[in-house]
């Protein structure tokens, strides 16, 4: 056990000191992640034998990532990008493919192999390329959204390779193993052998249509039942639970269980818990990535890179120079121009982390050599340590070049409207909503009772179950993209942190809370506020006019009390803040204050009295309705004031 302990302990400290001081670099996490890696394995010797043992059970921080990819992959955003995802992303993928395998066969290697090889820098990194885009803030750009449609293909497409390479498996090297150690590949091979052809393709057939029906009728009610006890970390294993049951099937059935996530992870992309099932499971992958990028790190082989020092240099450079022209041909082809297309080109031409995973895929299924694999091992990681260097080629190089030339030529174009989160589905949230879905804008709605954001779904009211509170939900609910946060929860103390929270992480951001009262209001104001509204005083004000119409008030009159009623309210507003903040007692409500709302309530009185004058009349104190004005209340009302006069 104190083995376990210290070997945890040096992993993690490694990763504490490393990522940071990358990430002061601008190298990035990842790369962060491969040095800690590199330091605590070939340089300083701490961990050895047990790094592929961890790197086998932290590959499924892919399983969860491709989880997390199909919950991105709603219907009709991918229809929005069906151009350049199949088109772009598919042609990157085929060409590179091809082009590369000829490289290899050219090289001496069969076609298997040579294939193989192709669909493993085919890939590029998902996790460097979003990651920089995020930190550089280049994901709303053509070269940045053109980048994550050919990511996003790729990433799909890992499924169909791991489905491939184990057809491509050579006889020799199935003999080998078998003479060898005598182990499978794992449980599933003994449970289907037994199985004739027709029934197997009937239980992967099966397997896959039970994770889709499980997925959409089962789902629902299983975490609206969890969801409704109220205990968070429940939720989270019950996340968990969902992703491990899922890959165990997959398993089980002789399938990767990164394609069983990634079903799961579609069929989901629509429902309600979306944004919590990101924020339950977003930490787990994190992690386990993190602890496969350093067990790569560590498990390179520095007497294999000795030995195969100048291949390996000259297939790292080979593979980027390679990548980076077919990128640029066909970013030329679909339209990219200027800095987007070199953005393109650059960001993508590394090979990824998936490379990883297909070629530890590949040595298990008896595709690839283990001497091979090393060196392309070796290659797919020295890809990605020099991904930061073409990020600074950009931002110094090339970038620069075409602001100037931009700046000289024309105005910017403004940035295109972000969206606006509202937090809250409630009474106070659902006008709010409705009144900016009906003018275009695009909202993001948060409430954390799974029966209201039921209701809202049954009227075509698009809301998600989330606690918006907790930083990670409004991190998957894209906080770093809005403009606007509107917070409607019905929660004093939470509104306030909510506000705190918000304007320190993300100042850009305006904020319009709905206050409790004139106290809370001041409070949410206090912590940085935007705007700030108490729920019952303009429905206090409707009604308060209602009455008066009703007691005979003309129309007209009454419109006009309710006007300098509010306009007096706005122009003591800042005073009574003032004052509220003066106050040192603590109760913000001190002599001061209450003094200076007796003399608003006296203008309000004063005011009420005041006859209005203006052109029109001088003499009865109110003006008369326009010509054709229709006079709503009742006439008892009009004779009751007619006999007041």
């Amino acid at each position: 056990m104190t083995g376990y302990f210290l070997q945890a302990f040096i992993y993690l400290v490694a990763a504490v000191v490393a990522v940071p001081v990358a990430k002061k670099l601008g190298l990035g996490s990842v790369l962060g992640y491969l040095i800690a890696g590199l330091l605590i394995g070939p340089v300083l010797g701490l961990v050895g034998s047990e790094t592929e043992t961890i790197q086998h059970f932290a590959e499924f921080g892919v399983v969860i990532m491709l989880f997390l990819v199909g919950l991105e992959l709603e219907p009709r955003a991918l229809w929005n990008m069906k151009h350049k995802l199949l088109g772009l992303g598919g042609l990157q993928v085929g060409i590179t493919t091809v082009v590369v395998m000829g490289g290899a066969m050219a090289l001496g290697q069969i076609w298997s192999i040579a294939l193989t090889i192709g669909l493993i820098f085919a890939l590029s990194s998902t996790a460097i390329v979003l990651q920089t885009f995020q930190e550089k803030g280049l994901q709303k750009t053509e070269g940045g959204q053109s980048a994550f449609s050919v990511l996003l293909f790729q990433d799909i497409a890992v499924i169909f390779m791991l489905a491939l390479i184990p057809l491509l498996a050579l006889p020799e090297l199935v003999s080998n193993s078998q003479e060898g150690t005598g182990e499978g590949h794992s449980g599933a091979a003994h449970f289907l052998s037994s199985l004739p052809g027709w029934a197997y393709g009937l239980v992967v057939i099966g397997a896959v249509v039970l994770v889709v029906a499980a997925g959409h009728y089962l789902s629902r009610p299983l975490f609206r039942f969890v969801a409704s006890s109220g205990l968070r970390e429940t939720f989270t294993a019950t996340a968990l639970m969902l992703v491990i049951g899922i890959a165990a099937l997959m398993s089980l059935v002789g399938l990767s269980p990164a394609l069983g996530t990634f079903l799961a992870g579609v069929v989901l992309a629509n429902s309600e818990f979306r944004h919590e099932l990101e924020s339950a499971v977003e930490p787990f992958k994190g992690l386990l990535l993190g602890l496969f990028f350093i067990t790569v790190g560590a498990g390179i082989n520095v007497s294999v890179l000795q030995e195969n020092a100048w291949i390996v240099a000259g297939a790292t450079l080979g593979v980027i120079v390679v990548k980076a022209v077919l990128l640029a041909g066909i970013g030329q082809l679909f339209g990219i121009r200027g800095s987007d297309r070199w953005l393109v080109t650059l960001s993508l031409a590394q090979a990824g982390e998936f490379g990883f995973v297909l070629v530890n895929y590949a040595v298990q299924n008896h595709v690839l050599p283990t001497p091979t694999a090393q060196i392309l091992s070796l290659v797919v990681a020295f890809s990605m340590f020099l991904t930061p260097g073409l990020f600074i080629l950009f931002d110094t190089v090339i970038l620069p070049r075409y602001t100037k030339s931009r700046n000289q030529q024309q105005a910017d174009v403004p940035d295109e409207a972000g969206t606006v989160v509202i937090a809250g589905i409630g009474r106070f949230g659902q006008i709010v909503n409705r009144l900016l879905v009906a003018n275009g804008l695009t909202t993001v709605v948060l409430d954390v009772r799974t029966e209201q954001v039921e209701l809202m779904r049954r009227i075509n009211t698009k809301a998600y179950f989330g606690d918006a509170s907790k930083p990670d939900i409004l991190h998957t609910a894209g906080i770093e993209q809005a403009s606007m946060m509107v917070i409607a929860i019905d929660n004093r103390e939470t509104t306030v942190d909510m506000v705190k929270y918000i304007k320190h992480t993300y100042p850009h951001i305006k904020i319009l809370a709905r206050a409790f009262d004139r106290g809370h209001s001041y409070r949410l104001k206090y912590v940085g506020a935007d705007y700030t509204v108490s729920e019952t005083y303009h429905s206090a004000l409707e009604m308060g006019a209602e009455a008066l119409r009703e007691s005979g008030f003309h129309p007209f009159q009454v419109e006009q009390q309710k006007t300098a009623y509010h306009n007096i309210e706005r122009k003591q507003a800042d005073s009574l803040y003032e004052a509220w903040l003066d106050d040192t007692s603590g109760k913000r409500v001190d002599k001061n204050y209450l003094k200076l709302f007796m003399q608003l309530e006296e203008q309000i009185g004063q005011a009420m009295q005041r006859d209005r004058v203006d052109g029109h009349s001088r003499s009865r104190g109110w003006t008369p309705p326009p010509k054709g004005y229709a006079d709503n209340p009742s006439q008892e009302g009009n004779e009751i004031n007619k006999a007041a006069k």
